[in-house]
């Protein structure tokens, strides 16, 4: 009875505590608890549960603004003001070699997907011996040779659109 009296004392002196929160208003993508903040912002109370903010950290590895936050994300396009500056040359030779990685990586992906194209062979592959005597087999490897196929024709798909990301080559 006595550990019972003294446990609930304890939470009736915890609980106040983590019941009571700070009204939190959203701005767009922010959250704030300065009322008079949010009032000028237009920003709107957050009702129904309790808000968890986690920080990540921006591009460049500069931490994301803390507290209540007044400042604006930067564009996606914008550079922090810390980041080196890299000279035109460098940036070509980098594309340019961002271009020749991601062509061979093209040629080696083409040449898998006319190899399992041909094996697949339009849904009608060899069987081998085990598959005449266990029908299930030849079904199942025709499936994932399938599979490997639509995702052959994925990557070769990626690799192209990322190349056409790239500036163009300088030649």
């Amino acid at each position: 009875m006595k550990k019972t009296l003294i446990a609930l004392m304890t939470f009736a002196a915890v609980a106040p505590a983590a019941w009571a929160q700070d009204r939190i208003y959203r701005c767009g993508n922010e959250y704030t608890n300065n009322a008079s903040q949010a009032k000028e912002r237009g920003c709107k109370l957050v009702e129904g549960g309790n808000v968890t903010v986690v920080q990540g950290a921006r591009a460049g590895g500069a931490p994301a603004a803390s507290g209540g936050g007044g400042s604006t994300a930067p564009s996606a396009s914008a550079s922090p003001a810390n980041a080196p500056r890299v000279d035109t040359n460098d940036q070509r030779a980098r594309d340019s070699d961002a271009r020749a990685i991601l062509e061979a990586e093209l040629r080696k992906a083409e040449a898998r997907q006319a190899e399992i194209a041909k094996e697949y062979n339009n849904g009608e592959p060899q069987r081998t011996a085990l598959e005449l005597r266990n029908p299930q087999l030849w079904i199942e490897r025709t499936a994932e040779l399938k599979a490997s196929l639509a995702r052959a024709d994925s990557d070769v798909a990626g690799i192209k659109r990322e190349l056409s990301r790239l500036p163009a080559a300088n030649r």
